[in-house]
């Protein structure tokens, strides 16, 4: 994978991260927590009230790739 993410988004806590490998896209989901001690961590666990969050990730992160893919065919 290259070193730079092709993409990147945010909703609420969630973020979804779109690699790019010669034309062949993988998408990293995870969700931002803050530990006890005050450190922002991340995690690829869900909550229930994370779920609706994580499914707007994987569709707009599907949504760009189909884009990008079409873009690069042309």
């Amino acid at each position: 994978m290259s070193q730079q993410p092709a993409y990147k988004f945010k909703i609420g806590l969630i973020t979804a991260t779109i690699w790019n490998n010669d034309g062949f896209y993988s998408v990293d989901i995870s969700r931002s927590y803050k530990t006890q001690e005050g450190d922002w961590r991340n995690t690829s666990a869900f909550g229930h009230n994370d779920l609706l969050n994580v499914s707007k990730c994987a569709e707009r992160a599907e949504s760009w790739i189909a884009k990008r893919l079409t873009a690069d065919s042309q």
